[in-house]
């Protein structure tokens, strides 16, 4: 016997109940029909906001009710808009009981289930908005084969998966269709084709695969076409240059080869063209500047070789222009300066040569971008936010990583507006132009990487919007300007790999917003100023191998400094560098025993008879001083002992007879601790006594070592016994902690399973993993014992889901690394260690330290010094480390005879060069995808970016990753 939704039982007893007891109206039959069909619809809607509240079933007609439009003539319900209602539940079928309804919306809901079949079957309804809700399910295969007079239908943002009907070919009159961003599979029916008035058609991210049908010629009405974000391999068919009305074609994200069908130069109506991050080959079409109506034309991140065009500056409409990513050469055409609608230009990732393109200061550029790029950015939409070209509205010039030469001219200063200057990683030489200064809006400089030289110009503290400053590696001498204390702005300051000599500015020190610092590999000398020890937000400050010398300043940020960020000065003292300062002290004051008078001298007389020993004020001062810490060295030894002692009795004595905080009081004894376990289950059937043994030890990181035993039930359990007992919270924030940690539950996360509590002993206990580390099946397995591409893929996808759920309940892991991921027996990856954060208030200080230096190999670049701020990037950089060495199978630090190899760098130099498939851990060669393992390396290299906010959210990382995986036919088998 089949079970009854119970919101459909009671929607069908409404009603019953409304047609056996509504009084007589005087109204006609079929409008109680639209009133009976919305009522119905209600019930099984849930409308928190009460935007429905006007909606009673006693009312003559609905047609004054929120979000109902009906026909003046005859009161009927002809549009049903609810658009952003937050309204939840499921779409019932009292809907279908509105014969006459042409508009339904119900988009940018929380909209669960599935929909009716026969809701498209409804002879008056020309338009389906569904998009933005939470709907699931297959759509059945005859959706659409009786869709009356429908014309448009989105689905889009939704969960639907299975298959696209092939019964939307037969819907004639159709003219929009939005499937977009849900979990699609399987090909694209070819009778899409046969719908002559189609005008936008929009399939972007799902899950299709297989060629693009033949066919798309027929589309003679087409407007707009997306494809993007899919599995769809082989050709672009030539038909597509037979749609003579396209605007805009989107093919982006995909697996698309060949070379770009020549056909498409008839499309001369197209303003987009968008084939970015696919893998065409060949030169750039010089037939590109016969598409007069161009606007954004993106070719990014394919293999396209050659020279830029003439031909481009035919495109005299053109705003956006993207060729980053590929194989590109020469420089850039000098007609170009002609293109004077240019907002976006990126040609980053090439081998451009040749000097700074000159027309770049003539033109209307408003951005020039070169930089990487930038995930799923969508070009439609920055061309409707820019504005109009003007040569003093520019605000974004990147023109960074790639091989331009000559100086960097002083028309720079005439750019106004100019927000964001970066000209990194090329071969630039000459000055810093002094010109800077006049960029009152400018927030970011970077000229780092290039071949400048001369000094820093003094008139660089004149851009009083100045966030960050970069010049690091370069060769410019001179001072530190003094000037640089009144760009107040500033935030970051990176000055390092140059040959900067003198003292450092005590003008630094008026940088309030001052974070992050780095001055080293340099010649700086003489004495910190003491006026660095009032930045109040100041992160990092690296002076490291310089010619500093004197004490370090005393307080603030200088109290916890890294001993990485002052080594390599010799005459530094401190206690970062381990070093004592020569003690200053004033001149003993000592009476002269044979001057007759009662002044104070300051020098003892060689003429002292009887060698009398006479002690100055400040002398006896330091043996009463001297006294007191010999006294207290003394008395923290003992208690030392005493501590050392009663935790070896708090760890024989755990409690046998534990509680369960939700079951019954757990046990507390001075003497003994406190246990408690989530679970209700009472002690250790093994003993405390054998839990700390070498037998039982599983391993050993930063925080303390692991252990395995059993519960009395039989159930073993790993234990991690914290050697971070200083740094502990207080014992109700510890269990306040614990006990949020221990609510979450994850497939895969390791379990927190209970606690145990001693002033001077902590124990987290969790559920047992029992496949081991992912370090140790990547790095220390033998033979043929490795995992397959299908394993790896599997543990990054689940690792991924395991942080976008800790970051979604507000906890950062901070310490992601290969062997904080285990793997149980089914071969699911649980990501451990997470959550200590929050119980040690001081980690962000402590995680730097020698005890985990392992983990530095998958470490943001801001953790540059121990006083960090912790934030879910942080997480997203270590995970990108780990995406790497899941594919290559290398550490993310090798450490070879003469050379240390950062994995990251290694990647992404292979990227550049072409041959990132040789990356792929030598022992998957052959059994491996390349069509999800280079998207999967480039995802990595995307987590890593240096800037933080380039890095995507671990909810999109996991999108993006469910996008990659293509199940093929035998891919099972591999490895």
């Amino acid at each position: 016997m089949k079970m009854i939704n119970l919101s459909t039982l009671l929607s069908f007893w409404l009603v019953l109940l409304l047609v056996a007891f509504l009084p007589v109206r005087s109204l006609s039959p079929s409008l109680n029909d639209d009133v009976l069909g919305l009522i119905v619809f209600k019930a099984d809607i849930q409308d928190p906001s009460q935007k429905l509240s006007s909606w009673n079933e006693d009312d003559d007609t609905p047609c004054n009710w929120i979000g109902v439009k009906c026909n003046p003539r005859s009161n009927r319900v002809t549009e049903l808009n609810l658009e952003g209602f937050s309204l939840s539940g499921r779409i019932g079928r009292g809907l279908l009981q509105l014969k006459f309804l042409r508009k339904l919306s119900l988009a940018r809901n929380n909209l669960s289930g599935s929909i009716s079949p026969n809701l498209a079957k409804l002879e008056s309804l020309r338009i389906i908005d569904l998009s933005e809700n939470s709907l699931s399910g297959f759509i059945p295969d005859d959706f659409f084969k009786q869709c009356g007079s429908l014309r448009s239908i989105s689905l889009a943002r939704n969960r639907f998966s299975g298959k696209i009907p092939g019964s939307l070919g037969s819907c004639a009159t159709l003219a929009a269709v939005n499937l977009s961003w849900n979990q699609f599979s399987g090909t694209l029916p070819g009778g899409v084709w046969g719908l002559s008035g189609l005008r936008s058609l929009d399939l972007s991210a799902n899950l299709l695969e297989g060629e693009i049908p033949a066919g798309i010629e027929g589309l003679n009405n087409l407007r707009s076409i997306d494809l993007s974000k899919n599995r769809f391999t082989g050709h672009v068919p030539d038909g597509i240059g037979s749609c003579l009305l396209l605007r805009s074609i989107d093919l982006s994200m995909n697996l698309l080869s060949g070379s770009v069908p020549h056909t498409i130069r008839n499309l001369s109506l197209c303003s987009y063209l968008n084939l970015s991050m696919n893998s065409f080959v060949g030169e750039v079409p010089g037939w590109i500047g016969e598409l007069k109506s161009l606007e954004a034309l993106d070719f990014s991140v394919n293999n396209f070789s050659g020279q830029v065009p003439e031909s481009i500056t035919n495109l005299k409409l053109l705003k956006v222009l993207n060729f980053s990513a590929n194989g590109i050469t020469g420089s850039l055409p000098a007609s170009m300066g002609r293109n004077v609608n240019l907002l976006v230009l990126d040609f980053s990732q090439n081998s451009m040569t040749g000097d700074l393109p000159g027309w770049i200061f003539k033109s209307g550029v408003s951005q020039v971008s070169l930089s990487e790029y930038k995930l799923g950015a969508k070009l439609s939409n920055i061309i409707s936010a820019l504005p109009g070209a003007s040569l003093q509205k520019i605000q974004v010039l990147d023109l960074s990583h790639n091989s331009f030469s000559g100086e960097i001219t002083n028309g720079i200063g005439a750019l106004s507006s100019l927000q964001f200057l970066n000209l990194s990683r090329n071969s630039l030489i000459g000055p810093v132009p002094g010109t800077v200064g006049e960029l009152k809006a400018l927030e970011v400089l970077d000229l780092s990487h290039n071949l400048l030289n001369g000094s820093i110009p003094v008139e660089v503290g004149g851009a009083s919007s100045l966030k960050e400053l970069r010049l690091n590696a370069n060769f410019l001498g001179g001072k530190i300007p003094t000037s640089i204390g009144t760009a107040f702005s500033l935030t970051t300051l990176i000055i390092s790999q140059n040959n900067l000599s003198g003292p450092i500015p005590a003008e630094i020190g008026k940088l309030n917003n001052l974070e992050n610092v780095d001055l080293s590999f340099n010649k700086l000398a003489g004495t910190l100023p003491k006026q660095l020890a009032n930045l109040p937000h100041l992160l990092s400050f690296n002076i490291s191998h310089n010619n500093l010398q004197g004490e370090l300043p005393a307080g603030g940020f200088f109290n916890t400094i890294s001993p990485t960020s002052v080594s390599g000065n010799p005459s530094l003292c401190g206690a970062a560098v381990n070093k004592s300062c020569p003690a200053v002290l004033p001149k003993p004051i000592v009476l002269n025993p044979n001057s007759s008078s009662d002044s104070i001298s300051g020098e003892l007389p060689t003429t002292v008879g009887h060698k009398r020993i006479i002690l100055s004020i400040s002398a006896l001062i330091a043996i009463g001083a001297a006294a007191v810490i010999v006294v207290g060295v003394i008395s923290i030894t003992v208690l030392n002992l005493r501590v050392r002692s009663s935790t070896s009795r708090s760890a024989v004595a755990l409690p046998l007879s534990g509680g369960d905080e939700y079951s019954r009081s757990p046990t507390t004894d001075a003497n003994s601790g406190k246990l408690v376990m989530f679970s209700g289950e009472p002690d250790f059937s093994t003993g405390a006594h054998a839990l700390f043994t070498k037998d039982c030890e599983l391993g050993r990181g930063g925080f303390g070592a692991v252990y395995r035993t059993v519960l009395q039930g039989g159930r073993s359990v790993a234990i991690k016994k914290l050697t971070v007992s200083s740094l502990v919270k207080s014992q109700d924030e510890f269990e306040r902690e614990v006990k949020k940690l221990g609510k979450i539950r994850h497939p895969n996360l390791v379990a927190l399973e209970g606690y145990y509590w001693t002033p001077s002993l902590q124990l987290l206990i969790y559920e047992s993993v029992s496949g081991g580390s992912l370090y140790k099946h990547l790095h220390e397995g033998s033979g043929g014992n490795h995992l397959s591409w299908n394993d790896r893929f599997n543990i990054v996808l689940g690792t991924a889901k395991s942080l976008a759920h800790l970051h979604q309940t507000n906890i950062i892991h901070y310490n992601i690394k290969s062997s904080n991921v285990l793997i149980d027996g089914s071969g699911e990856p649980k990501l451990g260690d997470f959550g200590l954060a929050r119980l040690l208030p001081m980690l962000d200080r402590y995680v730097l330290s020698s005890k985990i230096q392992s983990a530095l190999g998958y470490m943001a670049p801001e953790f540059a010094c121990r006083t960090v701020k912790i934030n879910e990037k942080c997480d997203v950089y270590g995970f990108g480390v780990l995406v790497l060495e899941v594919v290559t199978g290398k550490r993310p630090v090798e450490y070879m005879e003469d050379d240390v190899v950062v994995l990251c760098d290694m990647v992404r130099g292979a990227l550049e060069e072409g041959r990132v498939e040789e990356c792929v851990d030598q022992r998957l060669q052959g059994k491996f995808p390349a069509e999800e393992a280079i998207p999967m390396m480039k995802l990595g290299l995307i987590c890593t970016s240096q800037v933080p906010s380039n890095r995507p959210e671990m909810g999109e990382v996991v999108n993006i990753l469910e996008l990659i995986r293509c199940p093929s036919e035998g891919q099972e088998d591999m490895g």
